[in-house]
């Protein structure tokens, strides 16, 4: 309901009530100075003749005017087809059930809403497969400094997102283009019937809207205005109530919360609007709002997602292994016999990282990937966080994903300034030679140059640990060259690591003599220290 309101005004600023076509009924008899005495025998120079709009009335397809009189009835062929076949809809409805107006209108939007549930339950479970494969994905855009076209990148994440069965991303928007066009088609429907003066609209209400056809006035007047804006808001403040909008962290946070704003903003106008509706469509608007607050409330309670196969909201977003158990609790031991139980959402980043790192150590892989999603999901920038998880799914076999976060901080890296600092330096050198790894593993020889490629166009290292990594980049660079046959490229940039640590000179020799043994993978000898 909430993401309709604002199409609403503009909808209504287009239309006119009834009563303000009127004066036009007596135009020409105004405009007429000397009208005829005799009205029995007008002559035709000033005969009236009213400029009837043809939308004022129409007829109830399928049944005749109330009392069974046999006037002219007007025909519907100037409402769109949808509308025309609601209408007949909801009069079959009424004449079967002779329940008042007002039941009628809400009941079917309940009916209405009823019938879209299965499809939000269909959508909400599409977006939790999403949530759960979306890390597995490369970025669908192409990386800085890397080399790559926007197309080939696009193209690669369309077909790693096949390959791994992960749904459209059309899905966000299936229930929303579904339950906006039928509520306009309600609204517009149930407005015409109530601006028509529809057969039994006059005396189809109960207690203070009796008149379905008349707008909110006298002392009862603010109250559909004031349950329209309620609802609106309530459904607001239920929507984001478990939202990071109350922490802004991300430029995503602060366009939500800025958004929330603008909503929380339209309950002023929304109760003004309701004095410019006639009450039948007050009856529809205020049941389908109300359906949204029970909805809305509904799915929020941990025991209804249970049973929908819904993830529960409480718990943290992490996606889905059959390898990753998240520890909810961690057990601290302060000392041999004194223990404590944490919470890990309660952990920083850092703690996070620093935990996961601990676990690699012993060999858990399956327990400190979840560590490093989580820490992720509070600081997406973290780029120690990026690197380590990179590596880590790197070593279990998870190229295209180990991939994509190498990707994601070079990117970070490069965004925020041609890394100077020591650390940024580090953090750049160590990226780009995973990523050349893990491309390289994957069989794009040349992607994974273009990372390997990036450690040599660096200035060489001050620091001793960095220096360290810079060669060992440029003896893979060199590893790489050599099997694409530009051997003697490898060869400079071997004669340039060797001179810096002679143990390289073996990979020279073989380099130079043309020995297909020289292979330099060096993923498996090095461990990094993070």
């Amino acid at each position: 309901m909430m993401t309709t309101t604002s199409i609403l005004l503009s909808h209504l600023r287009r239309s006119r009530p009834y009563y303000s076509l009127l004066p036009t009924l007596f135009s020409a008899h105004q405009s007429n100075p000397n009208p005829n005495p005799n009205p029995l025998s007008p002559p035709p120079h000033t005969r009236f003749t009213p400029r009837v709009n043809p939308l004022l009335f129409h007829s109830r397809a399928f049944s005749t005017p109330l009392g069974g009189g046999g006037g002219d009835v007007p025909l519907q062929e100037d409402l769109i087809l949808p509308v025309r076949h609601l209408i007949s809809l909801l009069d079959a409805y009424h004449d079967l059930t002779g329940l008042p107006w007002w039941i009628v209108i809400a009941s079917s939007t309940l009916a209405l809403r009823v019938v879209l549930f299965p499809v939000l339950i269909l959508q909400l479970n599409k977006l939790k497969r999403i949530g759960e494969l979306f890390p597995k994905l490369p970025s669908p855009l192409p990386p800085p400094l890397s080399g790559k076209s926007y197309i080939d990148q696009i193209s690669l994440f369309r077909k790693e997102r096949r390959a791994i069965g992960c749904p459209s991303f059309l899905w966000f928007l299936a229930y929303f283009s579904i339950q906006v066009p039928c509520f306009f088609l309600w609204m517009t429907s149930i407005r015409r019937m109530s601006l028509d003066h529809h057969p039994g609209f006059d005396c189809g209400g109960a207690l203070w809207f009796q008149n379905l056809t008349e707008f909110s006035h006298g002392v009862s007047g603010p109250i559909f205005p004031l349950l329209i804006a309620g609802l609106h808001y309530i459904n607001v403040q239920i929507s984001f109530g478990t939202s990071s909008v109350q922490n802004v962290t991300r430029p995503l946070d602060l366009l939500a919360k800025f958004y929330k704003f603008y909503l929380d903003f339209l309950t002023l106008p929304l109760f003004f609007i309701g004095y410019c509706i006639p009450q039948g469509s007050l009856v529809y608007w205020v049941t389908n709002s109300s359906f949204s607050v029970i909805q809305q409330l509904s799915l929020k309670h941990p025991v209804v997602r249970a049973k929908l196969g819904l993830p529960d909201k409480a718990a943290p977003t992490i996606a889905a292994n059959s390898g990753e158990n998240f520890p909810a609790q961690l057990i601290i031991s302060d000392s041999p016999t004194k223990k404590r139980e944490i919470s890990v959402q309660n952990l920083s980043p850092k703690e996070l990282l620093a935990l996961s790192v601990q676990l690699l150590s012993n060999g858990k892989r399956e327990r400190a990937v979840p560590l490093l999603r989580l820490a992720l999901e509070k600081d997406p920038d973290y780029l120690r966080a990026l690197l380590v998880m990179g590596q880590t799914l790197l070593q279990n076999g998870q190229l295209a994903e180990a991939t994509g976060y190498f990707e994601r901080a070079i990117s970070k890296l490069f965004l925020a300034g041609n890394p100077t600092d020591v650390e940024n330096t580090d953090l750049i050198i160590l990226s780009s030679q995973w990523a050349g790894v893990a491309c390289i593993r994957q069989g794009k020889w040349a992607e994974g140059i273009i990372h390997l490629e990036r450690v040599a166009s660096l200035k060489e290292p001050d620091d001793p640990k960095s220096k360290a990594h810079y060669f060992d980049g440029l003896v893979l660079l060199a590893s790489a060259l050599y099997n694409e046959g530009r051997k003697t490229e490898a060869a400079n940039y071997l004669r340039s690591a060797a001179a810096y640590n002679p143990a390289y000179k073996e990979y020279l020799e073989q380099c130079e003599n043309d020995e297909d043994v020289f292979v330099s993978d060096l993923v498996s000898s090095r461990r990094g220290d993070y």
